[in-house]
C-alpha cells in the first residue's frame, strides 16, 4: 500500500498536488487511450472449464513484511473463516525477494516450502492464489521490506525511518537504492537480472500448482529519481519484459500480472506502461493489477462532503484510465489493493463505492488486508468479525459460463444482476456466492431465458447457487434477490 497518510506538516508539502488533481482528473476523463479488443470487452481470467472468474479476496498479509521468515501471522483457521464468512475465492499472497534469494544466486527452498504449505490451505477451499513480490521503501536496509541487503546500494546516503512511513521513499539512500536497481546510474545492471531470475525460481516451483493463478511481478513500483511516465515506459516496462521472458522459460501457463507506478496511478492518473510481449505460444497471459487509494482520502480527508465528491470523481477517472491500460495490454483486471481506516467517517461507504466501481468493470478485487487489527481489516484483534466484514461479504458470481458484459450489486435491495454472452469453450455452469446476512433464506432467481430452459441448484452449506443456461447465442441476464 502506497498512500500518503500524512501528518499535518507533510500535508502542506503536497498541497500543490492536491490543487492540481481536479484538472488532472478532468484530462484523464477526456482522454482516449489505446484500442479496444474486438467488440470492446475486456479479457477475463478463466478456469479449467472456460468460465470467466470474478475474483474476490484479501491481501495476506501485512504481517509478513516484518516477519524474519516472511510468513504472515494468519493460520489456516482464519483462511477457513474468511472463505466461509466473506465468500472469498482468491488471495493476493505476499512474498519477498529477501526471502526468495537471501544471497546472490542462492535460493531458499525452505521458504518456498512454507509458501507452498499456505497455498495448500487456499487450494483445499477451491481458492486461487496470486503471488505478489512485495516491496515498500525498497527493503529492510532502507527501513522498508522486500529487497535483500546485498541488493541494496545506498552509496552511504541516509535512509532514515520516517513518519509517516511513505516519506521514506524520498530519503536520499532509498532513492539511490532504487536508482541502482533500475540501473539509471549505469552501475548495477546485474540487479534486475537477479530479480528476474528470482521470479524464474519461484515460477519453476509453482508452475504445476493448479491453485496458483499467476505472479504479480512487483508491488507498487517506485522509480527513484526518475519521474513517473518516463519510469514506466522505460525501466519498469523493461523489467517486466525481462522477468516475463525469464518466467516463460519454466512456466508457459500462469498469468503474469503487471502493476503500474503507484504515485499518480493510484489516484486516477494514466499509466505509461508499454505493452509487454508474452513469449508463450498462443494467446498472451498478461494481466493488469493496479491499486486505488484516492488522493483526497490519502491526505487525511473523510468520505464525506467535498472529499466524497472528489473521491468519487477519482474513482471514475481511475476506472477509465485502468480500463484503457488493460485494453492496451489486452489484459484482464484485478484490483490488487484498496482499503481504508474504518474508524473514519464514511469509510464503509467508501469500501462499497470501490466495490461498485470494480463490479462495473467486472474486475477482480483484493482488500488490504487480512491482518486482524482494530481499524483497517475485516477482523478485530481478537479475530472476531469487524464491522467491515459484512460489507466485504457481498453477493457475486464466482464463475460465469460465458463472457461477462454487466455486473451490479445493489446493497440497499440486495439485488445482484449480471449479464453474459455464450462462449463456445465453456463447459460448466455459473456459480454465485450469496452471503447469509443478505440472503438468509436463499434466493429468488429470474433469467432472461425461456422458462424451463434453465435450472438452478442451491447449496445452503456452501452458500453457492449454481445456474445452468441454454446455448442461445444471445445475451443472458440473471437477477437474484433474497427469497421471502
Amino acid at each position: 500500500m502506497l498512500g500518503l497518510h500524512l501528518s499535518r506538516t507533510a500535508r502542506r508539502a503536497v498541497a500543490a498536488a492536491v490543487l492540481a488533481v481536479p484538472i488532472a482528473l478532468s484530462a484523464v476523463e477526456a482522454a482516449s487511450w489505446g484500442t479496444t479488443t474486438g467488440d470492446g470487452t475486456l479479457r477475463y481470467v478463466t478456469d479449467a472449464q472456460g468460465r470467466a472468474l470474478i475474483l474476490r479476496g484479501l491481501n495476506t498479509a501485512s504481517s509478513a513484511k516484518s516477519a524474519p521468515d516472511g510468513m504472515p501471522d494468519y493460520p489456516e483457521s482464519m483462511v477457513e473463516q474468511e472463505h466461509r464468512l466473506l465468500g472469498t475465492n482468491f488471495v493476493r499472497f505476499l512474498i519477498q525477494w529477501r526471502n526468495v534469494e537471501p544471497r546472490p544466486g542462492r535460493y531458499d527452498d525452505v521458504y518456498l516450502d512454507n509458501v507452498a504449505e499456505r497455498i495448500s490451505w487456499y487450494a483445499k477451499r477451491g481458492m486461487y492464489v496470486m503471488l505478489d513480490m512485495h516491496q515498500d521503501v525498497y527493503g529492510p536496509a532502507t527501513n522498508g521490506n522486500g529487497a535483500p541487503a546485498w541488493a541494496t546500494n545506498t552509496d552511504g546516503l541516509a535512509a532514515k525511518a520516517q513518519d509517516p512511513w511513505e516519506l521514506g521513499y524520498i530519503q536520499p539512500g532509498t532513492l539511490r537504492a532504487f536508482d541502482h536497481f533500475w540501473n539509471t546510474t549505469g552501475q548495477h545492471p546485474e540487479l534486475r537480472r537477479h530479480y528476474a531470475n528470482a521470479w524464474k525460481h519461484v515460477a519453476q516451483r509453482f508452475a504445476d500448482d493448479p491453485a496458483v493463478l499467476g505472479y504479480d511481478l512487483m508491488n507498487e513500483p517506485w522509480g527513484g529519481t526518475l519521474p513517473g511516465l518516463a519510469f514506466e515506459r522505460g525501466p519498469l516496462s523493461d523489467l517486466y519484459q525481462q522477468t516475463t521472458e525469464a518466467i516463460r522459460e519454466v512456466d508457459l501457463n500462469k498469468w503474469v500480472f503487471l502493476e503500474p507506478r503507484a504515485v499518480g496511478v493510484n489516484w486516477g492518473l494514466a499509466s505509461g506502461l508499454r505493452a509487454i510481449d508474452d513469449p508463450r505460444p498462443g494467446e498472451d497471459r498478461i494481466g493488469y493489477a493496479p491499486h486505488v487509494y484516492p488522493l483526497p482520502l490519502d491526505i487525511g480527508g473523510q468520505y464525506t462532503g467535498s472529499s466524497e465528491k472528489w473521491t468519487d470523481r477519482t474513482l471514475r477517472a481511475w476506472s477509465r484510465a485502468v480500463t484503457a491500460t488493460a485494453r492496451r495490454q489486452n489484459a484482464p483486471i484485478i484490483l490488487g489493493e484498496f482499503g481504508i481506516d474504518n474508524t473514519k467517517p464514511g469509510a464503509l461507504q467508501f469500501v462499497r463505492s470501490v466495490q461498485s466501481t470494480a463490479e462495473a468493470m467486472r474486475a477482480g478485487q483484493a482488500y488490504w488486508s487480512a491482518d486482524p487489527n482494530d481499524g483497517w481489516g475485516p477482523w478485530n484483534s481478537d479475530k472476531t468479525p469487524s464491522e467491515l466484514a459484512p460489507v466485504l461479504a457481498r453477493a457475486y458470481p464466482r464463475a460465469i459460463a460465458g463472457t461477462p458484459t454487466r455486473l451490479r450489486y445493489d446493497e440497499t435491495t440486495a439485488t445482484l444482476t449480471f449479464s453474459f454472452r455464450d462462449k463456445t469453450a465453456v463447459t460448466g455452469s455459473t456459480e454465485v456466492w450469496l452471503p447469509p446476512e443478505d440472503f438468509p433464506r436463499g434466493a429468488t432467481v429470474t433469467a432472461s431465458d425461456a422458462p424451463g430452459s434453465w435450472r438452478q441448484t442451491w447449496d445452503p452449506e456452501s452458500r453457492s447457487l449454481s445456474i445452468s443456461t441454454p446455448r442461445t447465442g444471445r445475451e443472458h441476464t440473471i437477477t437474484i434477490t433474497p427469497a421471502r
